[in-house]
Order: structure tokens, then sequence, then C-alpha cells
């Protein structure tokens, strides 16, 4: 197995105790806030598994709602992000579930506020490392350790070749892409992940592709 730097061996730097209970749960809470695109009003948080089981003795909670309040891994105010999500004026709310689930460490991570609400499931795959599974009902797959572009987008034909043509204008290498639906015909989900960060007149330009209904970036 290679490794691509030593961080891969021991994890990230982190505010303890674990690198999958507390670094990777604030990484699934950060990626949930970009998603959203701004600091949410309210979380409900439904864990299930070892997180559901542990998750105030491995400081999960707080983790969760450090990466909602937009905290790294390595913020020493993860430890007092209850206080600072009061502060904020967002209200969370902690549910274990004790229903199955294909992954021991797994959060659903409902968030919202006045306008809309969002709802992804996240795991903590160890080291620090995450992986997005779903997203408002599309099954997908995010690590969150790469710049992303998310294209919800009509299930058309050309749609993808015109956000793919728009990046390669541009010079942005694609490293993983996929498509997702719920039905034939509908909306469509693309999740891109990509080498460099994606800048904003280039999202606009995306946006205003044909039969495109929404683009959110998530930057390294």
């Amino acid at each position: 197995m290679k490794f691509k730097s030593v961080f891969d061996i021991i994890g990230p730097v982190m505010v303890g105790p674990s690198s999958s209970h507390t670094a990777g749960a604030a990484r699934i809470g950060r990626v949930a806030r970009d998603l959203f695109g701004r600091q949410p009003k309210w979380a409900k948080i439904h864990l299930y598994g070892s997180f559901a089981e542990t998750y105030k003795g491995h400081s999960t909670d707080v983790a969760i709602v450090g990466g909602l309040l937009d905290y790294d891994t390595f913020d020493e105010r993860i430890k007092t992000a209850f206080e600072e999500a009061d502060r904020a004026g967002m209200s969370y709310e902690f549910i274990p579930e004790s229903g199955h689930v294909d992954h021991p460490n797994t959060a659903r991570i409902v968030v919202g506020d006045d306008t809309s609400e969002m709802s992804i499931v996240g795991i903590s795959i160890g080291g620090g490392k995450i992986e997005i599974t779903e997203l408002n009902g599309f099954e997908l797959r995010l690590s969150g350790n790469h710049p992303a572009i998310l294209v919800v987008h009509d299930d058309r034909s050309g749609c993808i070749a015109n956000v793919a043509n728009c990046l390669y204008k541009y010079d942005i290498n694609i490293g993983h892409m996929e498509v997702s639906r719920k039905e034939r015909g509908r909306m469509a989900l693309m999740v891109i992940e990509v080498d460099q960060n994606v800048d904003l007149p280039i999202l606009e330009e995306l946006s205003e592709l044909p039969n495109i209904t929404k683009v959110t970036r998530i930057a390294d």
C-alpha cells in the first residue's frame, strides 16, 4: 500500500481523543456546513453504530457541532463548540439511533434555517478520513479530502458534457466524477472532485449552462 504523506499513516493534526470519532466527525460537520452554504440555525444529528454508543466519551458531539461552526480538526475551539454554538444562535439535537447501517461510524445531519434545509449522511472511515454517502436522498461518494463541485441539474442529455467542457476550458482536472438520479428524466446530481479550487466566476459560468439548477463547491 502506498501513502501520499505521513498523515495518511498517523492521521491529521487534530483535537483528540480519536481520529475516527473526533477528527472524522468534525470533518463531516464541516462538509455539511459547506454544502449548506452558510451557518445553519439548527441541526438534528442522528448517530448510528459506534457513534451512537460512544459519542459523548469520544467527543463526537462537540466535534460535529464544531464542524458545523466551520472549525477545522485542529481548531482548539472544538472543545467549547457547544458554548460557541449557543453564542452563534445555532441550536442542535443529538439523536442516537439503533437501526442497522453499513458502517459503524455513521451520522445523518439535517441542518436548516428560515429558508431551507438539507440532509447528508457521512461516515468516518478512520484516520480522520470521511465519505459523504448521501445528500438530500441522492446516493453519492464524496471524500471531503479534495476540492469538489456539486451540480444539481435536470436529467437531460448534454449536461455532463457541458460541465466537463467548461472545466476543461479552464484547465481544471477532474479526479473523480459520478452522477446520481432518483428517477429517469427528473432531477440529477453530479459530484466532481477536482485537483484545484474552482473560482467563483467559473461557478457562475457553470450555473448559467442549460438545465443546471444549482452549483455548490467545497474548497480545499
